[in-house]
């Protein structure tokens, strides 16, 4: 909040689309805990789920069939996942995705892309710098230069510093780990044919393609990013919509990679509460609702968020860019497209933070920062839209100012 000039708001209840603060007042909600309430706050369905689960017990140390019902689940929607491995956060399945590329490869570096954000591992806390391919430094206190020095970062969307960036390795990174949809820096989608570049770039060097779909997987489709958008990962990182509002995720993979984690291989990865009992139950709830006529409904929603948005900006003289895909916006206040990081820097991140007041003053709960998506709900109705697009004409002319 301190990037828009205000304290933040104190929740205390969410409801369908909409938030309640501890004053009393009531916002249309398009944070969505920063993605998992795909189906809005406190579905009926979830919370019966999770309250049926808690009365059997929080935690176990012990495997569960709700483990195994989600982990098919997972294999049964997303395309090149065999076997299942649940964790508690999305931080953890990166730092364990990468962990599995480095043993089966027997390398060390990484290519990653600059804004994304793939958990707060400290060696992918590095962003770009100058030059074709930047040795990635750290980008937060605490993080030691040889943390981040496995970690390569490049430009999203660009070709040739993609090359640059493996002959500066010799070719042979352990994986090029890369979010199919970027969402961290503002939803940035890949230009066409840069997803296939990725692919082929790991097919030639022997590199792991890990496709980190914590806030695309089963939001933008059923099968997530790599249905919607063709491209087939190595490895797949998954959270947020998987747990349906409680700590999980999870890595998914063939059988012949994610065999190689403990106990069945040698690559150790373990934690306390991962496929926690309620969470399990909470996922399963949610995966539940998420049918075809669930995404095209969202695919319709957001569509008519993004077209109503474009065309109010517009009216107010103010220039704005607003990329969009099932269930994922953003709103850059841009003269031209944004392709990566840095055209999402070059946007107007003042008028962004007119635009948060102007709107949180109509209640309406943004992101509050412009390098943040929004998350549209299958709770997001017609009055919802019609309440937000009512705001954004008013908070639009005020961000021109």
């Amino acid at each position: 909040m301190r990037s828009v000039g205000r304290e933040p708001i104190f929740v205390a209840a969410g409801e369908g689309a909409q938030l309640v603060d501890v004053d009393g007042n009531r916002y249309v909600d398009y944070v969505s805990s920063w993605g998992p309430l795909i189906l809005g706050h406190a579905h009926p369905e979830v919370v019966a789920a999770v309250k049926a689960a808690a009365e059997r017990g929080t935690s176990f140390g012990a495997p569960t069939e709700a483990e195994i019902d989600l982990a098919a689940e997972v294999v049964a929607r997303v395309p090149g996942a065999e076997m299942v491995r649940l964790v508690s956060s999305g931080t953890e399945a990166a730092m364990t995705a990468v962990r599995l590329a480095r043993a089966v490869t027997g390398r060390d570096r990484i290519v990653k892309f600059a804004g994304a954000y793939h958990g707060h591992v400290d060696g992918l806390l590095a962003d770009a710098g100058s030059g074709l391919a930047t040795q990635g430094i750290p980008s937060s206190p605490g993080i030691t230069p040889a943390q981040a020095r496995d970690t390569i970062v490049v430009p999203w969307n660009d070709f040739d510093r993609l090359e640059a960036a493996l002959a500066r390795d010799g070719g042979k990174p352990a994986a090029i780990l890369a979010e199919p949809l970027p969402a961290n820096m503002g939803l940035v989608p890949p230009v066409e044919g840069f997803l296939d570049a990725l692919r082929a770039a790991c097919d030639r060097t022997g590199a792991l393609l890990v496709l980190d779909e914590v806030i695309s997987g089963f939001r933008v489709a059923r099968g997530g990013a790599q249905e919607r958008l063709g491209v087939r990962g190595d490895l797949l990182v998954l959270g947020k919509v998987l747990g349906g509002g409680l700590p999980l995720a999870a890595v998914a993979g063939p059988r012949a990679l994610m065999e190689q984690l403990a106990p069945a291989g040698e690559t150790y990865q373990a934690g306390t509460l991962s496929g926690n009992p309620l969470a399990t139950a909470a996922g399963l709830a949610t995966l539940a609702r998420l049918d075809p006529a669930a995404y095209e409904r969202l695919d319709r929603t957001t569509t008519a968020l993004a077209a109503g948005l474009a065309a109010r900006a517009e009216g107010a003289g103010v220039p704005v860019q607003v990329p969009h895909v099932c269930g994922l916006l953003t709103v850059f206040f841009s003269n031209a497209p944004v392709r990566d990081y840095d055209g999402a820097r070059g946007a107007d991140g003042a008028a962004f933070a007119r635009f948060h007041a102007g709107m949180l003053e109509r209640g309406v709960y943004l992101p509050p920062s412009p390098y943040e998506a929004w998350f549209p709900s299958l709770a997001h109705g017609p009055d919802e839209l019609d309440r937000t697009l009512q705001a954004a004409e008013e908070a639009f002319e005020e961000a021109g100012r």
